[in-house]
């Protein structure tokens, strides 16, 4: 199973960012789907998840910045970033929950500098 990430790059501190997430279909509708960081040598953390229903959860530092979305239609997940701070420079990665079982995309990084 392949998730497929797109849209990190460099940007700087205020500006925003749209990652996109897109998974097979025969998973993606009845997954829970997941933004996930991670910094060298650090952990890999939770940003945003949302449920098949639409039900969505934030990490405390990126709420009011961060908005999770998915498009049932296109499979697709998004993560609107808005506010950009450097301490959100990581790897992004997106990954599917499907009833415990989870896929993970490639990551795409995200850099916030001037």
């Amino acid at each position: 199973v392949q998730l497929v990430e797109s849209g990190g790059g460099l940007v700087q501190p205020g500006g925003s960012l749209r990652l996109s997430c897109a998974a097979p279909g025969s998973i993606f509708a009845i997954s829970r789907m997941g933004w996930y960081r991670q910094a060298p040598g650090k952990q890999r953390e939770l940003v945003a998840s949302i449920t098949s229903t639409g039900t969505t959860n934030y990490a405390d530092s990126v709420k009011g910045r961060f908005t999770i979305s998915r498009d049932n239609a296109k499979n697709t997940v998004y993560l609107q970033m808005n506010s950009l701070k450097p301490e959100d420079t990581d790897v992004y990665y997106c990954r599917s929950d499907r009833s415990g079982i989870w896929y993970w995309g490639q990551g795409t990084q995200v850099t916030v500098s001037s």
